[in-house]
């Protein structure tokens, strides 16, 4: 899509115009994407990308001229306000600062999760949110506009299985994926970036507290590194890099497989433009060639959650590396029935007791990532700035919460305990 101008497209006047910091996966290729098939919505005005081949892609493709096009988020700094939206897609470490100035200058702003990867961090950007009414900081909690997760919802608030009582719910992160994104990726280090409970499934411990409709109240947390970790690397038979060696094709974690093979994942990441020899060129010298035993990543490939509400709903939440899926199922279980779903074959099945017919759903499907999440969020956040109503699903306030859960959970993990939440919070207050 990037080969097209604006003008090319047929380009008439935006209501909006954006400012994007971060022009990777999801700046470049949801964000902009969507205003790019959307003119009529909005425009990319500026971008703040230090890939110089991303920074001028999204130049390009939305006519930016160059002293709209800057290096880092800093550089706007002195800038004045040069729209009414910013969207904040850099590294999980460099959130707070370009959201706080954004805010401090008046823009409206739809933050990538994690809104930061820092605790206090997290809290301060909820309570700065609330000293700017007349603006909106939406953070991406992309599941609760899915149409999936939508109909569970739905299906809860109606009653018509009583109560909910408990849910288990499953992130199926894929062996391929997390070798990608976990091991070989920008997330595989939480002292660099973020634990894989924050990084990844904030969104779970968001959509968990959404269905729960319920504050949490206590969490403890179990899980390590077990499998891609050094230990498991044998040098008398493995290479430090998937080109160099001699067990490669009979390894599931093969770069070359992943990368080169018949249905190559994730290319845009190793290369802005993903040629065969470029793809090649960074397997040989970029992280994503290196043998998954070899790797600098310690955050974990599986862990259990377990959490309990002040309602008193329980659930448990299980993320794993080690699935062939790449997606998120879930059971809940009701006072006169249950509910299963899989959203990844958009299949919902209800069963009630005392019969034994079971109803199955099928949400409407809506184009885009997430399941149609991705789009539906986009929508609703340019909407609620054209209807100036701010009271959405995620605000930065109530995605506060999730955050809150994700930084316990980590906690409770590495220390071995049962983490009281509203203790947990004080504590690192009063610190």
């Amino acid at each position: 899509i990037y080969n097209l101008s604006i003008k090319k497209r047929g380009y008439f006047m935006s209501k909006i115009n954006v400012v994007l910091v971060g022009a990777g996966a999801r700046g470049k290729d949801v964000y902009s994407k969507y205003i790019l098939n959307n003119p009529e919505v909005a425009k990319v005005v500026a971008v703040a990308e230090p890939n110089e081949e991303k920074r001028k892609m999204i130049a390009e493709a939305f006519n930016i001229p160059k002293e709209k096009t800057f290096y880092s988020w800093k550089e706007v700094k002195d800038e004045e306000r040069l729209g009414e939206v910013m969207i904040i897609a850099n590294n999980d470490e460099d959130h707070y600062s370009p959201c706080k100035l954004a805010l401090d200058k008046g823009y409206h702003v739809l933050l990538e999760k994690p809104m930061t990867n820092n605790l206090d961090e997290c809290i301060q950007l909820g309570e700065l949110a609330k000293k700017h009414p007349n603006q909106l900081l939406m953070i991406a909690h992309v599941l609760r506009y899915t149409p999936f997760f939508e109909e569970i919802k739905r299906i809860i608030e109606s009653k018509e299985l009583g109560e909910l009582v408990s849910i288990q719910h499953n992130e199926n992160i894929g062996y391929w994926h997390y070798a990608h994104s976990f091991t070989r990726g920008n997330w595989k280090n939480s002292d660099e970036t973020s634990p894989l409970i924050l990084s990844k499934s904030c969104h779970d411990m968001d959509i968990l507290t959404w269905l729960a409709s319920s504050k949490y109240k206590k969490i403890a947390a179990f899980g390590s590194l077990s499998k891609l970790c050094s230990k498991h690397y044998d040098k008398n038979t493995m290479s430090e890099r998937c080109l160099d060696c001699s067990i490669e094709e009979s390894c599931h974690y093969s770069a070359i497989k992943l990368y080169l093979g018949e249905a190559p994942i994730m290319l845009n990441y190793l290369d802005p433009n993903p040629t065969r020899e470029n793809i090649v060129n960074a397997l040989r010298n970029g992280d994503y060639g290196k043998c998954v035993y070899k790797c600098d990543n310690n955050v974990v490939d599986h862990m259990t959650t377990i959490l309990e509400y002040e309602n008193g709903v329980t659930a448990t939440f299980n993320l794993s590396a080690f699935t062939l899926d790449c997606n998120r199922t879930i059971k809940l279980m009701f006072t006169k029935g249950e509910v299963g779903g899989n959203d990844e074959k958009n299949t919902i099945k209800v069963k009630r007791f005392g019969k034994r017919e079971i109803t199955t759903i099928h949400p409407i499907k809506v184009e885009g990532g997430h399941n149609g999440g991705d789009t539906k969020l986009i929508e609703a956040f340019f909407k609620s700035i054209l209807d100036n109503d701010f009271d959405i699903k995620t605000t930065a306030s109530k995605s506060v919460e999730s955050h809150v859960m994700a930084f316990a959970a980590e906690h409770s993990r590495l220390n071995n305990v049962i983490v009281n939440i509203d203790e947990f919070i004080k504590e690192r207050l009063e610190k």
